[in-house]
């Protein structure tokens, strides 16, 4: 009984991830949060430990980084380094006798999967006890860890929600898209940190990126140039049109967990294909799973600005068709997150939300990633700042200057400075509703700069020509916002602002569009004479038919670019409007039996689809949801002309608070990707 004898060991795993808000997320080892004590007990045999005749050291391993604590009776936790002190001594005479020991990580400790032990030193021996494994990840709860987030409703939306809605589609006709970001799926952190052992930075200097990673600056660099594959073993291959063999459409991804599974099992090749939406909310998985607050963010008309002179040149012809002249671009949407840390590197003023995009568009020091640009320097116009400050403020502030063109020679410009960055959105946090944050980005402009528009830039409405005193205006309006299916109705409103009659020719021309880049041919256009007597206002009619703008490759939206030109025979002068928007998919309902939900009891859930096509259509039907489906449910299935499907799904839900169940359904004809969900709160038994 003379000797104090280590026998075992425990990290108390549950009751540690309870208290460190780290519970449900999966990984081979015990995950911390850093900047926050936990509690190792230590089941001893002989005489209780006296510290005296023997010494307690941590040892606390990070690849080539070590760091040794020893176990002190008093004191208090450190702010800067490890420490560790005896908790408490449980007597029990008749077992084994227990101590717990207090450990505590640095609020500024690097991010990563470290290795512990225990040595015991005693006058005659020393001995050493393997602990296993910790996972160690930001901590948003701790006041002196950089990605602190004052409010629970916020840290439990930025970093415990695991899922949410994407948006897509134009500002007049939004879409909002499920995604199920997965982080509680099983293995997904420990691929998560294999991300970041994969980095080039890792493999170049282990030792200094072990220590770079105690800065979620630093993390958020490595993560938004390994979210592409461009320069690295990166997760995603992008892929913007055409055919999609030998991967997945975009568009029928709904979660990061199918992803970033298929690229860890895949020996780390990238998985095919991704576009900005799911470049971003591969991100935001990854970054919630590493403990940094993040939401996803979308710039509804967002320019690619790419000769930096902040103008985005669009070229037309006299027909209103668009032509591909410019390497600059608007997406009608572009998709990125922002994540929440300090900013000691740029001074006072720019700590808060950072723009982070993993769309490989242009590089960054070398390497196709972009940020964190804080969201601060970029109201403000502060472009020399820390990363990529211009190229985000071109997404949302750059001028469209629109010119129609014949025979190379220019017939008439005009200047938009309205357009761009018309709306920038995110999920509002505890609903399923769009939050509108543009006004973080952008002030209102000088309306003194403003340049008079020839049309209505009422929501929805594209810019265009020049009013002339004399001249004529014109502009578009759509009747509904499009549905697949559905005919596309359209008035083109005509003004003649002169005393006199006039005779006019007017071109309409509708072209199918990528969201990211120029349209392409015509599909649709008309071409008529036009009489109009003096400061008379015309609305004309048109119809695009359902066949007429059917796609080819199965997408969730698409998109069509329509433009008016109407010329004036005797002057020559000529006025364009144009309207970029996208025709909504139909959705798929989704209802549960019982609103109250309890954990681990069954409930029923039903998809219901009413086919509003005139033929009957075929495709397959996915519901999933993580914390309430084991595995997704998949079915093949048919729907007649008007007939309505109704899908009973039943499901045992395995944790409680927030979940959403969604289903998606991929048409094949016409080819089109519907989707539908429901959130669910869960209610602990």
């Amino acid at each position: 009984m003379d000797q104090f004898k280590v026998q075992t060991i425990d990290l108390q795993k549950a009751q540690n991830q309870t208290r460190h808000k780290t519970d449900g997320l999966s990984s081979s080892t015990l995950v911390l949060r850093r900047g926050q004590a936990f509690t190792v007990t230590i089941n001893y045999d002989g005489r209780p430990f006296d510290p005296l005749k023997e010494k307690m050291i941590f040892q606390i391993v990070l690849g080539p980084l070590s760091v040794e604590v020893p176990v002190s009776r008093f004191g208090q936790p450190s702010l800067t380094q490890w420490s560790a002190f005896l908790e408490r001594r449980v007597p029990n005479p008749t077992g084994p006798r227990a101590l717990s020991v207090s450990l505590t990580s640095p609020a500024s400790a690097s991010i990563g999967v470290y290795t512990l032990q225990l040595r015991v030193e005693a006058r005659l021996s020393v001995k050493t006890h393997s602990l296993g494994q910790i996972t160690l990840l930001c901590n948003p709860w701790c006041q002196t860890d950089s990605v602190f987030l004052q409010a629970e409703d916020l840290r439990n939306e930025y970093v415990r929600s695991d899922f949410g809605l994407l948006f897509k589609g134009s500002p007049g006709n939004m879409v909002s898209r499920p995604w199920s970001f997965d982080q509680y799926e099983k293995g997904i952190l420990d691929i998560c940190m294999k991300l970041l052992q994969l980095s080039p930075q890792y493999q170049a200097d282990m030792r200094t990126d072990l220590q770079n990673r105690s800065s979620p600056v630093y993390i958020s660099r490595v993560i938004s140039a390994m979210v592409n594959c461009q320069d690295d073993k990166g997760v995603l291959m992008g892929k913007w049109s055409g055919d999609y063999s030998g991967g997945i459409n975009p568009s029928q991804w709904s979660g990061s967990a199918d992803i970033l599974r298929t690229w860890s099992e895949t020996q780390f090749r990238p998985v095919k294909y991704g576009q900005c939406w799911v470049f971003a909310a591969v991100m935001c998985t990854v970054m919630r799973a590493l403990g940094i607050p993040t939401r996803v963010i979308t710039n509804f008309n967002s320019a690619h600005d790419t000769d930096g002179n902040m103008v985005i040149e669009e070229y037309y012809n006299e027909m209103g068709e668009k032509l591909s002249i410019s390497n600059d671009s608007i997406w009608n949407f572009h998709v990125w997150v922002e994540s929440w840390m300090k900013r000691p590197d740029l001074g006072q003023g720019y700590d808060g939300w950072q723009v982070l995009d993993a769309t490989p568009q242009e590089r960054s020091a070398g390497i196709f990633r972009c940020g964190p640009a804080a969201v601060k320097a970029i109201y403000e116009q502060k472009v020399d700042a820390q990363y990529d400050v211009p190229f985000v403020y071109a997404a949302v502030n750059a001028d469209v200057r629109t010119i129609i063109i014949k025979d190379r020679k220019i017939l008439s410009t005009s200047t938009d400075t309205k357009r761009v960055g018309a709306l920038i959105s995110t999920k509002r946090p505890g609903s399923m509703l769009m939050q509108d944050v543009t006004s973080e980005y952008k002030s209102e402009k000088d309306e003194s700069t403003v340049r008079a528009l020839s049309t209505d830039v009422r929501r929805g409405e594209g810019a265009t020509g020049r009013v002339a005193s004399k001249g004529i205006a014109v502009s578009l309006q759509l009747l509904k916002a499009p549905v697949v299916g559905e005919n596309i109705s359209f008035n083109v409103i005509i003004t003649n602002n002169a005393a006199a009659p006039k005779l006019l020719k007017k071109h309409v021309n509708a072209q199918n569009k990528e969201y990211n880049r120029n349209p392409t041919g015509t599909f649709w256009e008309a071409h008529d004479d036009v009489k109009i007597g003096p400061n008379e206002t015309l609305t004309i009619k048109h119809e695009i038919s359902f066949k007429d703008y059917m796609l080819k490759e199965v997408e969730e939206d698409s998109l069509v670019n329509l433009a008016v030109v109407i010329e004036d025979v005797k002057s020559q002068e000529r006025v364009l409007a144009t309207e970029e928007f996208n025709i909504r998919s139909p959705a798929l309902t989704v209802q549960i039996q019982n609103e109250y939900v309890v954990i681990n009891t069954q409930q029923v859930a039903t998809v219901t689809f009413t086919n509003p096509f005139s033929t009957a259509v075929s495709g397959e039907l996915t519901v999933a949801c993580s914390g309430l489906l084991e595995q997704k449910v998949q079915t093949r299935i048919t729907i007649q002309p008007r007939e309505t499907m109704r899908m009973p799904i039943s499901f045992t839900p395995r944790m409680a608070g927030s979940k959403m169940l969604y289903a998606s359904l991929v048409l094949t004809n016409p080819p089109t990707v519907l989707h539908g969900f429901k959130s669910i709160d869960v209610q602990a038994a």
